[in-house]
């Protein structure tokens, strides 16, 4: 029995989905799609990685030239996957950053208790705020109240919330 090699277009062909693409400059597949395109600061050529209904590309970056050193290197399967993976963990970091200026948490040593005190920003163009809410250590919500989503949680301004029986803050 002869076994016939298997070579990259046979291991991608079996998780492809129906709808995809796999042309030199153009790979489109599993929700990504990677193009090659002219590098607009320089003679070369750049990649970018659009994840599926997004407007932006989340990866633009150099791509190499090929033998002729004048036309770009084809995309691959292994080209594919690498800039899958890249695209996607600058999509997770940026994911990150954008939770973490949205949301904002310290803990307060009580005598009952820690207590998170948490501030959620909430980016609403017509109104703008934040909820300050305050969990006991089982995670239980004591209070949460709707501030200016300029309310800057600190030490000191947790501390007087927690003082003044969680009171909506003034100003």
């Amino acid at each position: 029995m002869t076994s016939k090699p298997i070579d990259e277009t046979d291991a991608v062909a079996d998780c492809e989905q129906p709808d995809a693409v796999h042309q030199a400059r153009l790979w489109i597949n599993n929700g990504w799609t990677a193009r090659v395109i002219k590098n607009e600061d320089d003679e070369g050529w750049a990649v970018e990685m659009i994840k599926d209904g997004e407007p932006e590309p989340a990866l633009v970056g150099p791509w190499t030239m090929g033998r002729n050193k004048k036309d770009p290197k084809p995309l691959d399967v292994s080209a594919f996957n690498t800039l899958v993976k890249t695209a996607a963990e600058v999509l997770r970091r940026h994911e990150q950053q954008l939770h973490a200026q949205l949301h904002k948490s310290l803990t307060l040593a009580t005598p009952g208790g820690r207590l998170c005190i948490t501030l959620d920003l909430v980016a609403d163009e017509d109104d703008p705020h934040a909820l300050l809410a305050a969990h006991d250590e089982a995670g239980e919500q004591l209070a949460q109240v709707r501030v200016d989503a300029g309310f800057k949680l600190k030490l000191a301004s947790a501390s007087a919330w927690l003082a003044d029986g969680f009171r909506r803050p003034a100003g």
